[in-house]
């Protein structure tokens, strides 16, 4: 493990970039799928990976056929906006009837996925799951707060809650968001899973969150706590190249002495590929470094519950 200075050019010359990018689900879960498939290939975790692109693939697909979604109320835009509010509210969805149909069918198109026993045991569970257990287990997910002891089941239905989520937050219009606070998504009020640092062009050096729940990208300052908001304190750190003793890496922990949290930061401007999500999964190798450290891990993915 390597401890990594933050630089100058971190801090000034970029230019002012959007607050967020919405996403285009049928097209990003396609490319999760693909990210996943190409990891797959060469890391200890290719059973998993790829698992989870199969999932990914089911993601997509929903997100093509499925009938669309009504898009978010303007009036309801309005008020968020005026009290610095995300316009999509979970605690709504909890009971909205098209988020259960969305978890149906994908636990349909999910039994021709191949998968290991305890997640095939999990899946036919919840098909047979009261309305009541549905009904908290979507809560988690929609909470952001997993328990580790039941992550299976809570896997199937945080891939349904996606599907949802930036279905709706495709429908919203990005220039009519406001910021909520650090580290919280101005569509849906949820976490991230990680933030990448952009090279799209007009935009480079960048810092975007990406919202393990609805999907959207939302501007961050650079050298900030996603978890409490301060820019003391924070440092970077990376896996050493075993062979040099160097580290080049494009996937880093962001960690805050001040609230002893970490967050994911990964490089698109070095690699255009990388996924906030898959490449979270993919680079496991650094939780499990930083789990022998002062840091606790701040970032959320439903993919990662349990390791």
């Amino acid at each position: 493990m390597t401890d990594i200075q933050p630089q100058p050019d971190m801090i000034g010359g970029v230019p002012t970039p959007p607050l967020a990018v919405l996403p285009r689900p049928e097209r990003l879960f396609r490319m999760r799928a693909e990210r996943f498939e190409f990891l797959a290939q060469t890391a200890t975790l290719a059973p998993y990976l790829t698992f989870l692109a199969a999932l990914c693939r089911v993601q997509a697909g929903l997100a093509a056929a499925l009938p669309a979604v009504a898009p978010v109320d303007s009036a309801v835009v309005d008020r968020a906006r005026t009290a610095a509010m995300p316009p999509i509210d979970r605690d709504a969805l909890v009971d909205d009837p098209l988020l259960g149909a969305t978890l149906d069918a994908l636990l349909a198109e999910a039994r021709a996925i191949d998968m290991p026993a305890p997640a095939r045991l999990a899946l036919d569970a919840l098909q047979a799951a009261t309305t009541e257990d549905r009904r908290w287990l979507i809560g988690n997910v929609l909470d952001d707060s997993i328990p580790a002891d039941s992550a299976a089941p809570h896997l199937f239905v945080a891939a349904a809650v996606q599907v949802h989520l930036a279905r709706l937050a495709a429908t919203l219009d990005a220039g009519r968001l406001v910021p909520i606070r650090t580290g919280v998504c101005p569509c849906c009020g949820g976490k991230p899973a990680a933030s990448v640092v952009t090279g799209v062009m007009g935009a480079e050096g960048a810092r975007y969150a990406a919202c393990a729940g609805c999907q959207t990208l939302w501007n961050e300052v650079r050298l900030t706590c996603l978890a409490c908001g301060t820019t003391k304190g924070i440092g970077f750190r990376a896996v050493e190249d075993a062979a040099t003793g160097n580290t080049g890496a494009q996937i880093k922990a962001e960690t805050c002495d001040g609230c002893g949290s970490w967050v994911k930061q990964m490089d698109q401007h070095k690699n255009p590929t990388l996924d906030p999500v898959a490449d979270d999964v993919a680079s496991l190798g650094l939780d499990a470094l930083m789990k022998g450290e002062k840091w606790r891990r701040a970032g959320f993915d439903p993919f990662l519950i349990g390791y």
